[in-house]
């Protein structure tokens, strides 16, 4: 499941923008423009699928901190997805659109779930209906769930304000299979920012050993995941083996996953000409993001979307071409954004089939404006896209 297009209204710095992303999204713009809020806002939609959305806002200090301006009175997502996984065959007949609206209440920081609706508007007359096959509806005070067959399951009165119908109405047994799988692959989408790799980061301390192929939001399950993967997946360990042998040549060996106390295993590193292994503790900042970012993107079962902020942030330049070919690797099997201000890992996905992604202000709120590749095709035959970003004329071009 793919995101097709995205609509954002009156959420933080997004008044009213839409997007049209691809597999492969590079995200540009200068400090301030939206780039994390466009994350935020895939985070926050990911948060209503998993049922957690009323300590999210109540965390955020309410929900004024994310309103347009604090005057919009609304906030407002319009998602249109590619068909959910399922035993056949699925065309853009199967696609799907949720569509979720919070409203203000009075002028303080709570709020209500004003409309909330799953659907599908194909076969409704071939697509021409304005009102789409439903599969879950709320308005106040009401919330319906549908079967396949569009049988009206459940209306209820006085169900949660805080939390989505979608979070709610998802269980093991609902009778709709479409919701349960929207709902499912809504809720894994997984947005990396902020990941700490300092001195005591969680990252560098022993775990519990379990089988894990993903790596989780905040990064703790690092190890385990780099254990997993890297014990018993040969193309993953080729791939991570032959990653570090380019960004550290000759000196890397591999990596060792030893026991520790109480069940639990540490992370070293073997280096050639050392006859200590190096643990976790002793790497530096930049070569354990390198290893997190290749665990994220060279797990062969990635999450549905992955967005990560700024994924060059500690990288020596000769690490970026080899993170930018993981992500188009990665890009055949999740949809991938990545927020940048970096040239050299620009210039990587130059002549790919990368979507370059250009955030800016205008009127006071972030727009969104997808590169023409029509247009950049001229340009790209002397220079490369971080040339063109250096320069200043990238953003120009696009916008």
């Amino acid at each position: 499941m793919q995101i097709l297009k995205l609509r954002i209204k009156g959420f933080r710095s997004f008044r009213d923008t839409l997007w049209e992303p691809s597999s492969l999204n590079v995200i540009i713009g200068p400090n301030g423009s939206g780039k994390s809020n466009l994350l935020r806002a895939l985070e926050l939609l990911s948060i209503c699928a998993r049922g957690h959305l009323g300590r999210h806002i109540q965390e955020a200090g309410g929900i004024s901190p994310l309103l347009w301006d604090g005057v919009e009175p609304h906030l407002e997502f319009d998602l249109y997805t590619s068909a959910v996984a399922n035993d056949r065959p699925s065309s853009e007949k199967d696609n799907l659109n949720y569509e979720l609206v919070l409203k203000q209440i009075g002028t303080g920081s709570s709020y209500r779930i004003e409309r909330e609706l799953l659907g599908n508007y194909y076969r409704v007359n071939n697509g021409t209906s304005s009102e789409p096959f439903k599969m879950l509806e709320r308005h106040p005070h009401q919330a319906v769930v549908f079967d396949e067959n569009e049988h009206k399951l459940i209306a209820e009165e006085g169900i949660q304000d805080e939390e989505t119908l979608l979070s709610l109405a998802a269980g093991p047994f609902t009778a709709n299979k479409f919701v349960r799988g929207f709902q499912q692959q809504l809720a894994s989408w997984t947005v990396y920012q902020s990941i700490d790799a300092g001195p005591n980061s969680p990252l560098r301390s022993p775990v519990v050993t379990r089988h894990e192929t993903t790596v989780s939001r905040e990064g703790q399950n690092l190890i385990n995941v780099l254990h997993t993967l890297y014990s018993m997946d040969r193309v993953f360990k080729q791939g991570l083996n032959d990653a570090m042998a380019v960004a550290f040549g000759s000196e890397f060996e591999e990596l060792i996953f030893a026991p520790a106390a109480d069940q639990r295993i540490q992370m070293r590193v073997r280096w050639k000409s050392l006859q200590r292994e190096q643990t976790c503790a002793d790497l530096s900042d930049g070569t354990l993001r390198f290893l997190f970012l290749l665990a994220v993107l060279g797990s062969p079962n990635p999450p549905p979307l992955i967005a990560i902020d700024e994924p060059e942030l500690g990288l020596h330049p000769s690490m970026l071409p080899i993170i930018a070919e993981f992500a188009r690797d990665a890009s055949s099997r999740t949809q991938l954004i990545m927020t940048t201000h970096s040239p050299d890992f620009l210039t990587a996905f130059t002549g790919t089939d990368a979507r370059i992604t250009v955030v800016h202000h205008e009127n006071g709120a972030t727009a969104l404006e997808n590169a023409d590749p029509d247009t950049l095709a001229p340009w790209l035959e002397t220079y490369s896209l971080g040339d063109l970003q250096r320069s200043g004329e990238l953003e120009e071009i696009i916008t």
